[in-house]
Formats: C-alpha cells, structure tokens, sequence
C-alpha cells in the first residue's frame, strides 16, 4: 500500500498540461464559405411567387430564394397579330442610316470671323 501512495503523490507532483487547443472541424458546405454557400442546390425551400401565362397567380416553394417565377408564354398560342407585335419588340429591326451632311447649303461667309489669319 505504501507503494501505491508513493506513485499517486509522485503523479501529482507532475504539473499537469492543459490540452492542446483545437477548433472544432465540421466537414460541411459552410466551413469555407467567406461570399456565399458555394452549393450547387440550397438545403432548404423558399416561398416564390408563380405566375402563369393567363395572369394567375400561385404561391409555391422554390429550391432557389427567388421572389416572382414566370412562366414562359406560348406564342403559338396567340392570335397572329399579336405574335407579330411580340416578335417585333423582341427583334427590333436595324438603325436606319444617317444622312452625311455636307457644306453645300452652307454659307462660309458667316463663319468667316472664326477662322483664323
């Protein structure tokens, strides 16, 4: 028994270390993220409004935090008169050409103060 005390009081005589410092590690998606969450998808679903090519509209929940969906309108769907009024303002057509002036119609003997001798 002597000798067991001896070895426990020789154990607390040994100053004890604090243990060494470590930061927690989650091996996540947020344990780099400085900018945003580089995800290909969000873990969570957020609320967006749907609106649909009659002009309804549908609350539902969306993968991406967006606020208003719409959905694309079928043009072959429209009478063809506003089709055409689509397609016109999506497509508008080229910028005429300028008219180049030139010195013709112009009388020099009014501008003839400006020019230097």
């Amino acid at each position: 028994m002597a000798a067991t005390s001896r070895a426990l009081s020789a154990l607390r005589l040994v100053p004890r270390l604090p243990p060494p410092v470590t930061a927690p590690s989650r091996s996540n998606s947020n344990r780099a993220s400085i900018t945003h969450l580089h995800r290909q998808l969000y873990g969570r679903l957020y609320p967006v409004l749907l609106v649909k090519t009659d002009g309804s509209t549908v609350h539902l929940r969306y993968k991406e935090p967006k606020r208003i969906l719409m959905l694309p309108l079928d043009s072959n769907t429209l009478p063809e008169a506003q089709r055409k009024a689509r397609l016109r303002r999506q497509f508008p057509s080229k910028p005429k050409a300028k008219i180049e002036e030139t010195f013709e119609g112009i009388d020099m003997e009014t501008y003839k103060r400006f020019w230097k001798k």
